[in-house]
């Protein structure tokens, strides 16, 4: 794989996969959406079948990375590094990409969600504490969050969960000379990806993957949305350090007990 192809395999696999997952959650989230409040199934699934669907899209270009912990952990498993940066450039860019879509696609939504007291007035409680928290009215869309903010415990948990997908992607025998996940394990890690969200994505929404969540993070702080609040720039680092620790203790349990 060339360095070109492999930048525009993975701008565009993440690109579809954060359009995809992020449309799932604003489509349950957001104000006059049909989809409004289907709930964690919806999103769940809603993030599984985006990632079967950007795998199969990129995988001819770039094997299908999608996430700087996979591109890690197979640094680490077979020992090139060369083309780490060019795949974590374009999943960043990807994910950027992805997350302004996301918002052209339900701009509407947003408007009318954005400017409706009853979600970003006084009155609504719920709002009124994601705010004192730093976080918006909206950033779930973009971004992941905790329900208990305890330090250890939201690190851990986007380990734990880390650890989990890059297993199952390192011992399905389809990532040999670096090429990441095959086609066909598109739909195998798709099912890891709903199981880890059923599972382990009650306490911090599992990001797993440090672009998916600071691209869409930077987006929403850049985009020019009314009432969004903050960012919540203070969280920000967890679904960053704790997807790639995990990435790399998966990489070296899969060498000491599989390799």
């Amino acid at each position: 794989m060339s360095s070109s192809d492999i930048f525009i395999g993975e701008t565009i696999g993440t690109a579809v996969l954060i359009l995809l997952g992020g449309g799932v959650c604003a489509a349950v989230t957001l104000k006059a959406s049909k989809a409004r409040n289907a709930g964690w199934l919806a999103i769940a699934f809603g993030w599984g079948f985006a990632v079967m669907t950007a795998v199969y899209i990129s995988a001819p270009l770039s094997g299908a990375h999608l996430n700087p912990a996979v591109t890690l952990a197979l640094a680490i498993k077979d020992g090139g590094w060369d083309n780490v940066p060019i795949y974590w450039a374009g999943q960043l860019l990807g994910a950027m990409i992805g997350a302004t879509l996301v918002w052209v696609a339900y701009y509407g939504q947003f408007q009318a969600h954005l400017t409706d007291k009853e979600i970003v007035g006084e009155p609504a409680a719920k709002a009124v504490e994601a705010t004192e928290k730093g976080a918006g009215p909206v950033l779930g869309i973009f971004s992941t969050g905790p329900e208990v903010r305890n330090v250890v415990q939201n690190l851990a948990t986007e380990i734990i969960g880390t650890v989990v997908l890059i297993l199952a992607i390192l011992t399905q025998g389809l990532n040999d000379k670096g090429n990441g996940l095959g086609t066909l394990g598109a739909l195998i890690t798709a099912f890891v990806v709903v199981s880890i969200g059923l599972s382990l994505g009650g306490p911090t929404g599992y990001a797993i993957n440090p672009t998916r969540d600071l691209g869409p993070r930077i987006v929403h702080a850049l985009l020019p949305l009314p009432n969004k609040g903050g960012s919540d720039w203070s969280y920000a680092w967890i679904p960053v350090v704790g997807p790639l620790i995990g990435g790399a203790v998966a990489a070296g349990l899969y060498n000491v007990a599989f390799a």
